[in-house]
């Protein structure tokens, strides 16, 4: 009876488990997130139909959404232009939904799958263009590839303190009320100086020279 008793619990708590509970993503400062991908650019969706994507290890097909796009300007990633994005077909399942009217631009970073191709989760940065500020706009230019041998360590609670000179302390999630999307992400950039120390950098501009060679602005 024991066993029968578990298998019914196991069933009942499975039944239980809701699949949005399924995907959860770490805050991650855009600069971060643009280091971390393969491929970043300005792009619009102009349709988006679901396709099989191979079998899971039941023989079961899987389903991705497919978006054809048309891109603008590619930041970073290969040669060639990217013309199809793809991700799971749900949030719960870490899927990125992108408005395919052809009119909303999106800056975009992921993984490239080769050929023109690349893959997207929730996780990864999706942003608006018109939604980004002027710093992060001219920052994917070259800023943040300029610190993307630093790193950018977030800051839970007051105090935090950096643990290495090659180190930026992200303070938005703790000084503006759990906000990722505050003043550093939106206009700042963590650039490495001569001196192999980092720093946060902010401006429009380009960063001089010198301030490779100074103190924390």
């Amino acid at each position: 009876a024991l066993p029968s008793l578990l298998a019914w619990l196991a069933v009942l708590l499975l039944g239980r488990a809701r699949p949005a509970d399924a995907c959860s993503c770490s805050p991650i400062h855009p600069q971060q997130a643009f280091c971390n991908a393969d491929v970043v650019i300005r792009a619009k969706a102009v349709s988006a139909k679901e396709v099989d994507s191979g079998n899971d290890i039941y023989g079961n097909p899987i389903k991705r959404i497919q978006y054809e796009i048309k891109q603008i300007k590619m930041f970073k990633g290969p040669d060639k232009d990217i013309e199809f994005i793809y991700t799971a077909p749900s949030t719960a399942v870490c899927g990125r939904l992108l408005d395919t009217g052809g009119k909303k631009e999106y800056l975009i970073a992921g993984k490239s799958e080769g050929n023109g191709k690349m893959h997207i989760t929730l996780c990864d940065l999706v942003s608006t263009w018109d939604s980004l500020s002027p710093t992060q706009k001219k920052s994917l230019n070259q800023r943040y590839q300029m610190g993307c041998e630093c790193k950018i360590s977030r800051c839970l609670s007051i105090p935090c303190f950096v643990s290495s000179s090659d180190e930026c302390l992200w303070t938005d999630w703790a000084m503006e009320k759990n906000n990722v999307d505050g003043r550093q992400a939106k206009h700042y950039a963590c650039i490495k100086r001569s001196d192999g120390s980092c720093a946060w950098y902010r401006g429009m501009a380009p960063p001089k020279q010198e301030f490779l060679d100074i103190e924390d602005p």
